[in-house]
């Protein structure tokens, strides 16, 4: 079975077998983690914001893995010497893991530098027959009952923090709207109330995994 372990902010590493998956790596929040002792092959990136490319590019080039994002998004990262694989929304990607598709997200996408990164999306990937949905930054809204209804997520990794995100009442919507058996907050500050929101996804009778980063 896959392996998820929150490395911090929105980023994920997945592990199926011998290989690991990142998603949106901004793994510079977290010290323990080491990118290093993973065999990545795999980034994907949900869309163009500093805080989602993270260190994508780095970890990328060193590991020869190959970056799967929107197609702006993913140019960019060519243009950085990365091995990539320019998406864009609603059609099946294969690998040899599994699959994976992009979805909408509502959010704005730009490049470090303020220039277009193509639309910012969700990604469901689909491993080992489990289905893992990562929101990226979003709001509540009316796709997520589709993905439901097309999709089925077991796992749903779900932003939090509100102003530049959910907040923690409509992320329960979302959960309860998506629903997944397991739900993981994520992109939230300090003084976010991950027991409100624990609570409000246990009235619905769902799991929800508050995974701790320092565990790494």
């Amino acid at each position: 079975m896959a392996d998820i372990k929150y490395i911090g902010h929105s980023a994920f590493e997945i592990k199926t077998g011998e290989k690991s998956i990142l998603i949106d790596p901004y793994v510079s929040v977290n010290p323990k983690y080491n990118w290093r002792d993973s065999n990545i092959t795999d980034i994907f990136i949900t869309h163009g914001h500093a805080d989602h490319i993270g260190e994508a590019l780095e970890i990328a080039r060193e590991k020869n893995a190959v970056i799967t994002a929107v197609y702006e998004l993913a140019n960019y990262c060519e243009k950085h010497d990365c091995r990539t694989r320019g998406v864009n929304l609603g059609g099946w990607l294969d690998y040899d893991w599994g699959k994976a598709v992009f979805l909408p997200a509502f959010h704005s996408s730009s490049l470090p530098d303020g220039s277009y990164a193509g639309c910012a999306a969700s990604i469901l990937l689909d491993i080992e027959g489990i289905r893992i949905y990562h929101a990226g930054d979003t709001g509540l809204c009316a796709e997520m009952k589709i993905i439901k209804e097309l999709y089925r997520p077991n796992v749903a990794m779900l932003p939090v923090g509100g102003t530049y995100t959910m907040d923690v009442e409509h992320a329960a919507i979302a959960a309860d709207w998506l629903g997944a058996q397991t739900v993981i907050p994520m992109h939230y500050q300090p003084e976010t109330d991950l027991q409100r929101f624990q609570q409000l996804i246990q009235a619905n009778n769902k799991a929800c995994a508050i995974l701790n980063q320092e565990q790494i």
